[in-house]
């Protein structure tokens, strides 16, 4: 018989190899489970890296916080749509020459001048949040500026304003200097249907100039935020009551007749209302890098 023949030992290191690997409690399963939840809390870390990495790149381009915004209604259709992500810049990043005077803001009316195209139409489309208005920043496009006390009625595009003249005018002559502004979907200025109640558009109330517009990607905001589900206040305007008193002209002379009678009664007043319509509104308190 060899030295090798007869029965053997039990082999300890297989044995020990197999405890290892049996049972959910074994050794190799233990370090299974660690590795999974290493890799779990690093591809979560890489993420959460990566968002903020682009954040702050948006934000050393544009000097806003946050860089993007979602367009929550339609007055500016068709160029912009309700769910567009639009990224904006500081008025003072990538100013154009035809700035009006270091606002960083080109209006319609010099933007036709020079050609400066944005968004579908001349002039820069911003984002303004005027002090004490009720609900969420306008996306809007600035049409001219008007300096304080400025009569404006004249500059105005006839279609665009209610009354005949500066004084049936809402916010004419104008209370302080500062940009009208309208949506390119909206049959009134934004001074006149009362999305901007206080007047023209400060330079102070300017959040931002939109640079790009991505189709789309603001639903993501909205639906976070219950807009779809139709949850945000609502940001309809309310009309704009305008007085106007009739005063018929004599003939030949282009100024309003006088009445020859003191006994004579005073002509009714009228108040046609300006349309009612829903300024385009962006969400921007929790839209940072989609």
């Amino acid at each position: 018989m060899s030295a090798d023949d007869g029965p053997r030992p039990p082999d300890r290191e297989t044995d020990h190899d197999s405890e290892q690997r049996r049972g959910p409690g074994g050794t190799l399963d233990r370090l299974s489970r660690n590795d999974g939840l290493r890799l779990v809390v690093r591809e979560t870390a890489l993420s959460v890296g990566a968002v903020v990495a682009i954040g702050l790149l948006l934000f050393a381009l544009s000097g806003v916080w946050p860089p993007m915004v979602a367009v929550e209604s339609g007055s500016m259709e068709p160029h912009m749509h309700k769910g567009d992500l639009v990224f904006i810049t500081d008025t003072g990043r990538f100013t154009p020459d035809a700035a009006h005077e270091g606002s960083g803001v080109v209006p319609r009316s010099a933007g036709r001048e020079v050609g400066y195209w944005k968004f579908g139409a001349h002039g820069s489309v911003i984002v303004y949040d005027e002090p004490g208005g009720a609900g969420p920043p306008v996306i809007h496009r600035a049409q001219f500026w008007v300096d304080e006390g400025e009569n404006w009625y004249d500059r105005a595009n006839p279609d665009y304003v209610v009354g005949d003249n500066c004084v049936e005018t809402p916010n004419c002559p104008a209370p302080h200097a500062g940009f009208v502004t309208k949506g390119d979907a909206n049959r009134r200025y934004d001074q006149v249907n009362g999305i901007s109640r206080s007047g023209p558009v400060k330079p102070s109330w300017i959040v931002g100039t939109a640079r790009v517009r991505i189709p789309y990607l603001g639903w993501v905001r909205l639906g976070v935020s219950g807009t779809v589900l139709g949850t945000t206040p609502g940001a309809a305007a309310d009309p704009t009551a305008v007085t106007r008193a009739p005063t018929p002209e004599g003939p030949g002379t282009g100024q309003a007749a006088r009445s020859t009678q003191a006994s004579a009664p005073t002509p009714p007043k009228i108040r046609k209302p300006a349309p009612t319509v829903t300024p385009t509104r962006v969400g921007r308190s929790s839209v940072a890098t989609q």
